[in-house]
């Protein structure tokens, strides 16, 4: 009983010193497992303040070129109509030629005037067709309600049934758009 009680002392013993021995490796274990937590932690901060610090920056970018960009627009819209003033400006220079002359021989005026007129109308129709601004063809073409407005209407038994008879007022378009309908005459 007495071996046994040793042989139990002993491995009691033997068990303490085992204890002791393994709870500091666990405890270096669960160190070590705690500085690399804590180090991947730092790391992860540092990787998300830096990606803040980009999603920051990235929204100040855009807010800067949408700025830039609605100035640009605004700057735009604003002179929109500067090619078109330099090109009326010469007609308004014809006609005030056509006004400033002298009345004298008035049967040679007249003639002037027209020819004045003519020009200015030319040079009118020229810008209108820079601009791709163009007459409404209709006169002897079948009515189409999308650009022409039906005024008058009259019965010619020598055309087809609506079929365009006059136009009393030119329609235009503008690239693609109906800016004015044709007013026009039409046969039923």
């Amino acid at each position: 009983m007495e071996e046994k009680k040793e042989t139990l002392e002993q491995n009691i013993e033997q068990t303490e010193v085992n204890l002791d021995n393994e709870l500091p490796k666990k405890k270096e274990k669960k160190n070590k497992k705690e500085k690399a937590s804590d180090a991947e932690i730092l790391k992860l901060k540092e990787e998300n303040a830096t990606l803040n610090d980009k999603v920051l920056r990235i929204n100040a970018e855009l807010q800067n070129i949408k700025r830039r960009n609605s100035e640009e627009i605004a700057r735009l819209l604003k002179y929109d109509g500067e090619a078109l003033i330099k090109k009326i400006l010469p007609v308004i220079d014809n006609f005030e030629r056509a006004i400033n002359m002298d009345d004298d021989n008035l049967e040679d005026e007249v003639s002037k005037f027209l020819s004045g007129f003519k020009m200015i109308y030319s040079n009118l129709k020229n810008i209108l067709e820079e601009m791709e601004v163009k007459e409404i063809e209709c006169i002897g073409q079948p009515f189409d309600p999308s650009n022409m407005e039906a005024v008058l209407t009259e019965h010619d038994d020598t055309k087809e049934e609506n079929i365009v008879l006059d136009c009393l007022q030119k329609g235009y378009t503008y690239k693609d758009k109906t800016i004015r309908p044709a007013m026009v005459k039409v046969n039923n």
